[in-house]
């Protein structure tokens, strides 16, 4: 059971999935078609989120006031007197004490359930009419229920979600609280549909015994002035009585309030149909309370809320449960069929096509928002320096065969047209590390037999085009259900390190452009050296200058001077230094540093404390670009001249003398067409796993994606594009892992609106087509845009690049492992994975990994990376090998078991707290994924 309505904040999880026509739907559910909420949402009929306030009674016996002290939505906030604010939000302590009293008082009292009463007036006579009560003590109850509580409300501007905001006292004129309510900032952070609990607590001395009321109303009615918020009230809990030692009502109250905002006890109080239904709602959260040893903790204390709350599916009501367990048949049923059943004589990527074409429309209208034009700037940038820096290589390699404008071309043309067609737009296409290592061995074989590179690497094009197409007739991408967690890592920390390599290997590589200078080097100094008397400059000597023992010149009539000075004394400058601006180096290693430790810090603005909500946001949204315009307004305030971004000026090949289009034979024999097969083999094994291992990366189901993976229809767009580019000349390109990765990372969904004491929740990514269409159109009009782009300097592109890459490398679970090599045990985090997995074995599996990376690091970097294709290919298998090493339980723990793995496990055992027999009770800060997300190739 997810907390009331946490639906509207989070994405609905698979174990809520219940038949159509056995239950109501919740708000906002379309089952007739795509949607902003997924398909899958049909679950148990939800409830609205609760807002739950304390009104105290004060003042007896002089003048007696309701004044708000203490409110709920999921955590309890405290009305700070002193101080005039609220309290950051924190998990609240209970007395037993008070709880037990309060649930004799409940016992004893009255309890109205499903209450026709539709005021305030209406529920106040509703609840004073007790026989216990004389008619004058009735009408002084009533004058006081019906008096106008004092909230604390800040009208002055909403907080951020997490914390408190430092509100100012409400003025109480007739009429103002409504206003005020209006104005309330809290009502931004409560969904649509939230109700209202009011909870009136104190003492009255006139009672001569206690009184209690519960009331359950069964229409939700505004309650004027009652609650802070202007809310539809739903419960209504009344605890009066004469004094007692201590806070005891106080405390009542407090005990009132926690139990309506527990999700358990709200459920069964929402259908309790009398007063042993809600008795027992009352004994089943007394029996989950945890207690605190006294003189172990501080009772002032407050305990702040968890990061991530844990998963309410375990603890539902029993009722509730049994309603669950009749879904479980028919979605298992529904996943078997499509699974196991035979399918309709309908090619697997023509089902792919109509799938996607139902979200079509959707993938451009979903990205009308802001966060997408942040997307646009970040992904552009990184596009254009990924072209610029592998079209540079690329030439390079091919001895200038291909350069910088085939990269631009390629990019935009490949890039815009996979994401108009394929089944995963938001995949980013380019060149990468592995794709040029082949590059560069095609031109280097043709050189050294003095092939025509461009018409042989054509036919390699159109092997590998017709190798793919063979791939996906036969439906292969099935074979990505052996892609696990084992192989994804490997493949993405190979390609971060190959961006955090290239950035740190550029920026070394313009100290060799821009030497730094020092005292004593053979590059050190300038001197001003003047003509001889007799016309020559001068004459060579051994001894040292006359002003300064420490220098020896070596030259006579020669001196020190600035070489602007030397020139207006007619003299001419001499050193290999003259001419050079020592500070460039530096300078460019600042500008990267800034940019990345900007873009770095910026993104993570958004769950800091400083500024409001919608700052952060806005900060976090755009890190990067706001990273390049610091970068560029220090390059423009020095006026340095740092190496800046250089774009292609004119629009033809790079090779001279050659078109558009490749010739098919050139002056190759016509065998060499056949002959391409052999290479064009090993590519398609590479371009197969690059592929579909991002591919597999970007789909996982912690992403939240709505819209479905489409493997099928990507690598066929993938083999198209092939054969088009190399019938152009342009490179070939795959999906980009990392720059897909942040490409995602820029698209994240959150929830606008969050409880106080709430972080953030991730409802998914923006799914659409637009911002990946909108990047490579700019890259290809980034030829004309030459006069501007070129202001932007290169280190500052080379700090984003190490963002990206170091941004990659840590969202992996393997970073993490790594971690805890390096981390002595009474300071490792307490993780689920250290609870059930020796550490022992845990470092075993994370060498190995780090063993097979190191292995793919030395083969790409040495004249074997011809073998690269079949060393990925090798991964699955070393990974099948580990079952003979490592349990299928520790395995399900460490990574993911294989198809043939799960078999041979029972179907309770591929859950960790079935198998492992945890506490439900467990969480911690990091949640190693325990369940393979399904990855359906049949319906996708």
């Amino acid at each position: 059971m997810k907390l009331p309505g946490q639906e509207e904040f989070e994405a609905p999880s698979a174990h809520d999935n219940v038949p159509a026509g056995e239950l109501d739907l919740g708000p906002g559910l379309n089952p007739d078609g795509p949607s902003d909420t997924d398909g899958r949402d049909l679950g148990i009929s939800r409830d609205p989120l609760l807002f739950i306030q304390l009104n105290e009674l004060l003042g007896w016996p002089q003048v007696l006031e309701w004044r708000e002290t203490a409110r709920w939505v999921l955590f309890e906030e405290k009305l700070e007197v002193g101080a005039g604010r609220w309290s950051t939000a924190h998990v609240p302590t209970l007395a037993l004490p008070s709880l037990q009293k309060l649930r004799s008082l409940l016992a004893e009292g009255l309890v109205l359930l499903d209450c026709p009463a539709q005021s305030l007036l209406e529920l106040v006579e509703q609840v004073i009419r007790l026989e216990s009560l004389s008619p004058e003590m009735r009408g002084q109850l009533q004058a006081l229920l019906m008096q106008r509580p004092k909230h604390h409300i800040n009208t002055s501007g909403t907080g951020p979600c997490r914390g408190s905001t430092y509100p100012r006292k409400g003025s109480y004129d007739e009429g103002a609280p409504l206003k005020e309510q209006h104005q309330n900032p809290l009502r931004q952070k409560l969904p649509p549909g939230a109700e209202a609990a009011a909870v009136l607590a104190g003492e009255l001395g006139f009672l001569a015994q206690p009184l209690g009321a519960f009331v359950r109303l069964r229409d939700a009615v505004v309650m004027g002035p009652l609650i802070e918020v202007l809310l539809p009230c739903r419960f209504f809990c009344l605890l009066l009585g004469p004094s007692m030692p201590g806070r005891g009502y106080h405390e009542m109250g407090r005990a009132a309030a926690v139990f309506l905002s527990d999700p358990q006890f709200q459920w069964s109080a929402r259908r309790a149909s009398n007063l042993h239904d809600l008795l027992a709602a009352l004994d089943a959260f007394l029996e989950k309370v945890t207690v605190l040893p006294q003189g172990r903790w501080n009772p002032t204390a407050r305990i702040l809320p968890p990061k991530r709350l844990p998963s309410q599916h375990k603890s539902l009501p029993s009722k509730q449960q049994e309603v669950k367990s009749l879904s479980i048949p028919h979605t298992t049923t529904i996943e078997d069929r499509h699974r196991h059943e035979p399918q309709a004589p309908i090619p697997e990527l023509q089902r792919t096509g109509r799938r996607k074409a139902s979200w079509y429309r959707s993938d451009f209208f979903d990205a009308l928002h802001p966060q997408c034009f942040s997307s646009v700037l970040y992904i552009y940038l990184a596009t254009v320096t990924n072209a610029i820096t592998f079209g540079g290589l690329l030439g390079d390699a091919t001895n200038g065969a291909q350069g910088v404008l085939e990269s631009f071309l390629g990019t935009a043309v490949a890039g815009a047209a996979f994401c108009l067609m394929a089944g995963q737009p938001l995949t980013i296409l380019s060149s990468t590390g592995p794709m040029l290592v082949f590059e560069r061995l095609l031109f280097s074989f043709s050189r050294d037999y003095s092939l025509d590179y461009l018409p042989f690497r054509l036919w390699v094009g159109i092997w590998v085009s017709t190798f793919c197409l063979v791939l996906v007739a036969t439906e292969a991408s099935v074979l990505v259900r052996y892609f696990t967690r084992f192989m994804e890592e490997g493949f993405c920390a190979l390609i971060s390190l190959i961006f955090i390599y290239d950035a740190l290997s550029k920026m070394l590589n313009l100290t060799s452009a821009y030497p730094i200078q020092r005292p004593g080097s053979t590059v050190y100094g300038c001197f001003c050296q003047y003509p001889g008397p007799e016309g020559n400059e001068s004459q060579r000597t051994r001894t040292k200058h006359k002003d300064r023992d420490d220098i020896d010149l070596g030259l006579v009539n020669a001196s020190l001077l600035p070489p602007r000075e030397c020139l207006q004394q007619g003299g001419h400058p001499r050193g290999p230094s003259c001419h050079t601006v020592p500070d460039i180096a530096f300078f460019s290693l600042l500008l990267f540093l800034t940019s990345f430790l900007f873009a770095m810090g910026l993104k993570h603005v958004k769950t800091s404390r400083f500024f409001p909500s919608m700052v952060r946001k806005v900060l976090s949204d755009f890190s990067s670009v706001l990273a390049i315009l610091l970068g560029c307004g220090l390059d423009t305030f020095l006026g340095l001249a740092t190496p800046k971004l250089m774009v292609p000026t004119k629009f033809k090949p790079s090779l001279p003398g050659r078109g558009w289009l490749v010739s098919p034979f050139g002056a190759n024999p016509w065998w060499l067409s056949v002959a391409a097969a052999l290479p064009a083999l090993l590519l398609s094994i590479l371009i197969f796993m690059d592929q579909q291992i991002t591919a597999v990366i970007l789909n996982r189901a912690e992403y939240r994606l709505r819209k479905g993976a489409g493997f099928h229809l990507d690598l066929f767009c993938v083999a198209v594009l092939i054969l088009l580019t190399s019938t152009l000349g342009l490179p070939w390109y795959v999906s980009a892992t990392v720059i897909s990765l942040a490409h995602m990372d820029s698209l994240r969904r959150e929830s606008r609106a969050c409880a106080p004491g709430q972080a953030p929740i991730f409802l998914g990514i923006r799914e659409q087509r637009l911002t990946g269409v909108v990047v490579f159109i700019l890259t290809g009009v980034s030829i004309f845009l030459a006069p501007i782009l070129q202001f932007i300097p290169m280190p500052v592109l080379y700090g984003i690049f190490l963002h990206m890459g170091v941004t990659a490398l840590g969202s992996i679970q393997f970073t993490k492992r790594v971690q805890l090599m390096l981390m002595p045990a009474k300071h490792q985090p307490d993780l689920l994975l250290l609870r059930h997995v020796p550490l022992s074995r845990i470092h075993l599996f994370t060498a190995i990994q780090l063993a097979c990376l190191g292995l793919l690091w030395i083969i790409k970097s040495t004249p074997a990376a011809i073998i690269f294709p079949l060393m990925l290919l090798g991964l699955v298998g070393v990974r099948k090998a580990l079952k003979w090493v490592f349990s299928p339980q520790e395995l399900l723990w460490l990574d993911e078991l294989m198809p043939e793995e799960e078999k041979k496990i029972p179907e309770k055992g591929l859950e960790p707290e079935h198998s492992f027999c945890g506490s439900e009770s467990e969480d911690s800060e990091l949640m190693y994924q325990p369940e393979t997300p399904e990855i359906n190739i049949s319906v996708n």
